[in-house]
């Protein structure tokens, strides 16, 4: 490595050319950053007593060898000063085209030929800058354009553009002489950097960089790519990176990041969302593990394929006229639960699920999400539920698995069943919760094959919400009318969609019925039964309450799940925690060993779906729940059967109660029955309990 304090205009002069590579960012700087480097530049300029100012560092390494004709650098770190200060004098160089150079010390010809190109060298070696993509296309049309043509291409770089014309504006009014003495004061370091002996990679993160900050994503795709060199660069860049970028389109900035971080989740085994200042580490150590097994083309190939995902998810870009209101369902209610369905996306693109599985998958975790939410139940931590879930989804059975995932919830984390949710529909206060407009408009489409466009409709109290009742609603009401309004007002069965004047809110039933848009001419099957009511009091309420809660109660299914399922799975899991015990692990003497040997032969010859499971100090015996665990002690066995002791049929008279014991040492089960067994003799008894035990399991 090189560093060099140096001129700017001296960096620029001379036959060179400085490339960004297609692993840096676009150019992004705005007004702010502009104006604080025009300050900077005026400042210096007009202080006689000041010989320099300092603007930071560019760092750049060789793209060829060296002793080219043309010696080609590609920028590490500050292209965004590069390119800022690059415009700035392709626009002093069009205001001295417009205006004449009389009276200044540089003139038009002499910006571009010093500053702007390689006079000497033709087609793309002729510029001193190359930028990426619609930036480069920008800046060469400047570069090159005529003053006098007033035609501006179309898809032009928007941020070049305009810092470009925001100079030729701020140039109009500013001292050209002072402005370019400010110029002639700019200082950077300039530092080069070695291939074979500097870390590209290491120094640009070690920097301390003046410009924008760069987020995860840029970190990222600077890490993958800058490890390669240009031609390698470009063209996984083409191949992988750009891909992604297009699919993002303008929201790539505000959701990438987001996007990275739910892929972490899903191919780290995260149990929770990772911190933003987390996600460039982690993605590090995940891709260098990557590598281990395969090739950074199968790692990008599998980012682009997430994010194709994430962005038909997040980004409402799923073209599929069935999946995509399903995911909108998801989408409006949590953005967490990116993970869950994009691990779901990509088994139903690995056809592992089909497109009905995929839906009914949707559908269930919609309404695990909208139940929760009717439920008053805490959204803190759902992101923590949807890792999990997510990564609890394989090849194998994969609906199967999300349904027990879901199912397995804990206590605040639980799938609310029918009676919860009816409850929750009927008795909770909904008006003022975002859940509720998703709710009357889903109700109001039940049955349609299409979804009605309710913009023209507002949530309505029936029974007003105004504690200034007019009297006809406190005569049908009673003498406890304001107990009523109270207890009742922002309950399901007051509350509907209208497309009446907002004026008729507090007016009194008949009239609310019968009124230009009224309930009585309503279009709306929300409506039906109130337009065909007398009166409304808390009868009335509580029966249109019950007849909407049957609704939701098929609009929301209940999650359905087979308990085998739930063991069964369970139990794989529990094998997996283990695996790394064996028959060899357990400390057994001699003595104990042949006992254990000869019981365990026994047992696993009552059946072949028997499965064992070691532990550190035992072994649990299963075919869904474990039903027997041996226990090796010095010289004997403990053995615990899942039986109730009243139930037993022990012809030895060997087998005792654990009722009778406060606890059992080492034991991972908490069966109704021990025996010890300390003599081969006994294997037989202990075998023929072993055999009620399998019984009972097999039930």
């Amino acid at each position: 490595m090189k560093a060099e304090d140096v001129r700017f205009w001296q960096f620029l002069e001379g036959t060179k050319q400085f490339i960004i590579p297609v692993f840096q960012r676009d150019y992004r700087w705005k007004d702010g950053q502009c104006e604080q480097l025009w300050e900077d530049i005026l400042r210096v300029g007009r202080d006689a007593n000041r010989s320099n100012h300092f603007m930071g560092s560019v760092v750049h390494i060789a793209e060829g060898e060296s002793g080219a004709a043309l010696p080609r650098w590609l920028v590490i770190d500050g292209q965004q000063r590069l390119t800022t200060l690059m415009l700035l004098l392709i626009a002093l160089r069009d205001h001295f085209s417009a205006t004449g150079t009389e009276g200044h010390e540089v003139t038009a010809s002499a910006i571009t030929e010093r500053f702007l190109i390689n006079r000497h060298n033709r087609d793309e070696g002729r510029r001193k800058l190359l930028l990426r993509r619609r930036d480069d296309e920008t800046l060469h049309w400047l570069l090159n354009r005529e003053l006098n043509d007033q035609h501006v291409p179309e898809g032009l770089s928007a941020r070049v553009y305009e810092n470009y014309l925001d100079f030729r504006e701020r140039l109009e009014k500013v001292d050209i002489n002072v402005l370019f003495d400010g110029f002639k004061k700019l200082d950077v370091v300039e530092v080069k950097l070695k291939h074979g002996e500097d870390d590209p990679q290491l120094i640009f993160e070690s920097l301390n960089s003046t410009g924008l900050d760069l987020n995860p994503g840029d970190l990222v795709r600077n890490y993958v790519l800058m490890r390669e060199r240009e031609e390698e660069q470009t063209r996984l860049y083409n191949t992988y990176w750009q891909p992604i970028e297009n699919d993002f389109g303008g929201d790539y900035e505000s959701h990438f990041d987001t996007f990275l971080n739910h892929y972490l989740v899903l191919h780290t085994g995260q149990t929770k969302p990772i911190k933003a200042d987390e996600v460039y580490p982690r993605f590090k150590v995940h891709f260098q593990e990557m590598l281990l097994e395969g090739t950074v083309d199968k790692e990008l190939e599998r980012v682009k394929r997430f994010a194709r995902y994430y962005v038909r998810f997040m980004l409402g870009k799923e073209a599929d006229a069935v999946l995509k209101p399903r995911m909108e369902d998801v989408k409006i209610l949590v953005a967490v639960a990116a993970p869950v369905v994009m691990r779901l996306y990509d088994l139903y693109e690995q056809q592992a699920i089909t497109k009905a599985e995929f839906e009914e998958a949707l559908v269930l975790l919609e309404s695990y999400l909208f139940r929760r939410l009717v439920g008053g139940e805490q959204t803190r931590g759902l992101g923590s539920i949807m890792s999990v879930v997510a990564n609890s989804l394989t090849r194998d059975r994969p609906l199967v698995r999300f349904k027990v995932a879901l199912a397995r919830r804990g206590h605040g984390q639980r799938f609310p069943n029918d009676v919860e949710f009816e409850q929750a529909l009927l008795a909770n206060s909904h008006y003022g919760n975002r859940y509720l407009s998703i709710l009357l408009e889903r109700l109001e489409d039940q049955g349609s094959q299409e979804r009605s466009n309710m913009s023209d409709y507002t949530i309505e109290h029936v029974l007003p919400q105004n504690p200034a009742l007019r009297p006809e609603w406190k005569a049908m009401l009673g003498e406890r009318w304001k107990d009523i309004q109270n207890e009742w007002i922002h309950r399901l069965g007051n509350l509907t969609l209208t497309g009446y004047n907002s004026t008729y809110s507090d007016k009194p039933f008949e009239v609310k019925k019968t009124c230009e848009g009224g309930f009585n001419e309503s279009p709306l099957r929300l409506n039906q039964y109130i337009g065909k009511q007398n009166k409304w009091t808390v009868h009335e309420m509580e029966e249109r309450g019950k007849q909407l809660a049957a609704k939701a109660l098929l609009e929301w299914p209940p999650l359905k799940v087979d308990t085998g399922d739930v063991k069964r799975i369970e139990l794989e899991e529990l094998e997996q925690r283990t695996a790394r015990y064996s028959r060899s692990t357990l400390e057994m003497g001699e003595v104990t060993a042949e006992l254990f040997d000869a019981m365990r032969d026994a047992v696993l010859a009552l059946g072949e779906n028997i499965r064992e499971v070691y532990h550190r100090r035992s072994t649990t015996f299963h075919v869904l729940d474990p039903f027997l665990e041996i226990i090796p002690r010095s010289r004997r066995l403990t053995i615990l059967f899942d039986l109730d002791f009243e139930e037993l049929d022990d012809p030895s008279g060997k087998a005792q109660n654990t009722n009778d014991w406060s606890f059992v040492t080492l034991a991972q089960t908490s069966g109704g029955v021990i025996f010890s067994l300390d003599d081969l003799d006994d294997v037989a008894h202990a075998a023929y309990i072993a055999k009620q035990a399998y019984a009972k399991a097999m039930n």
